[in-house]
């Protein structure tokens, strides 16, 4: 039913705690009512000026339905699993980039966005790399093209998983950002007080979005106004938005995410790239696997946790480079014109 928001401006975000009434953010989801436009400044922007079509994909056997984002007809898959109580739209800005050359989907994961499934709380490790592999086989059959799985934090995890046993037969490329084994480990420990102490509620979109940025968890104000609706749910009976991921309830497979991430990274049999927004990020298995040269390492500068986010051209640029450098074509590794083999006789 078509909401008011006429009398939302005068309910404060922060009079709200959190208690058992609080309904669910994975519970059936309301009809959204239009948001009020208190910013221009914060005002939400579409998807489709981003990326070119938005997608259901039904899991056979199941009623679990995740939601996608497209855009690009050539080129290897770029398939980016984001991070936790992100969306797929944490990659929109860097995907209108990515698709000149290549075709890029964003994953809503389960619990998040757009993607509804019968056990949105079950985050563990195991349940999300079936769920990517469930994804890209319904997307593409038994003949996937070559993929370049990136992911983001949370997503990074899953990433790796998923390389390093060898899930994807197609799988040509392995981005991680912003993730290393030893930082996350180290601060699953404060992870509770960082959740319970952020902003609950809102009483518009444009509000969280403000809050975002002006909180430093995303610095690029037109990423935040793409991405962050996609974070939110609509509270029918609190009469605001809160956070569609329930992260704080998921605690129970939070270390599983990590545990053994830097040596399942090394050894995932396909090219690597570990993007960093600082050095200090780096634990002693990676420092010695990348003095090795197992991997190429970046650092992007004035950036946040959200890399893609924060510098989404030069993020779509070092992505871009990356699967030109190891010549990663729609089916796989392209061989160079000048060193393929003469056509025989019988070839020809």
């Amino acid at each position: 039913m078509e909401q008011n928001l006429s009398n939302l401006n005068s309910v404060p975000e922060h009079q709200y705690e959190d208690d058992d009434s609080t309904q669910s953010a994975f519970a059936s989801r309301p009809h959204r009512p239009p948001a009020q436009i208190s910013s221009q400044k914060y005002a939400p922007l579409d998807w489709s000026g981003y990326f070119d079509q938005e997608d259901d994909v039904h899991i056979p056997g199941s009623d679990d339905v995740f939601h996608i984002y497209k855009a690009g007809t050539d080129g290897p898959v770029v398939f980016c699993l984001h991070g936790g109580g992100y969306s797929g739209l944490s990659f929109a800005l860097s995907a209108s980039k990515i698709k000149e050359k290549a075709r890029i989907v964003a994953l809503d994961f389960r619990g998040h966005g757009k993607s509804t499934t019968e056990k949105d709380l079950d985050l563990s490790i195991e349940t999300l790399c079936n769920d990517v592999v469930a994804v890209i086989k319904a997307m593409y059959g038994d003949s996937p093209p070559a993929i370049v799985i990136i992911g983001h934090s949370m997503g990074g995890s899953v990433a790796v998983h998923i390389a390093a046993k060898k899930l994807l037969p197609s799988l040509a490329g392995l981005v991680v950002v912003d993730v290393v084994e030893g930082t996350a480990m180290a601060s699953l420990i404060h992870m509770q007080k960082i959740l319970s102490n952020r902003m609950q509620h809102f009483s518009t979109v444009e509000k969280a979005i403000e809050w975002s940025v002006r909180g430093g968890s995303l610095r690029n104000i037109e990423s935040a106004r793409v991405s962050i609706p996609s974070t939110l749910i609509y509270d029918d009976s609190r009469k605001c938005y809160t956070h569609r991921a329930r992260l704080e309830e998921t605690e129970q497979y939070w270390r599983g995410w990590y545990e053994g991430l830097s040596e399942n990274f090394l050894s995932s049999p396909v090219p690597k790239l570990l993007l960093l927004a600082g050095t200090d990020r780096l634990d002693r298995t990676l420092t010695i696997g990348q003095m090795q040269g197992k991997f190429q390492m970046v650092v992007v500068r004035h950036t946040g946790h959200a890399i893609q986010e924060d510098a989404p051209d030069e993020f779509a640029d070092l992505i871009l480079n990356f699967i030109s450098r190891n010549r990663i074509g729609p089916h796989g590794i392209e061989i160079p014109v000048g060193i393929r083999r003469p056509p025989t006789s019988t070839e020809a």
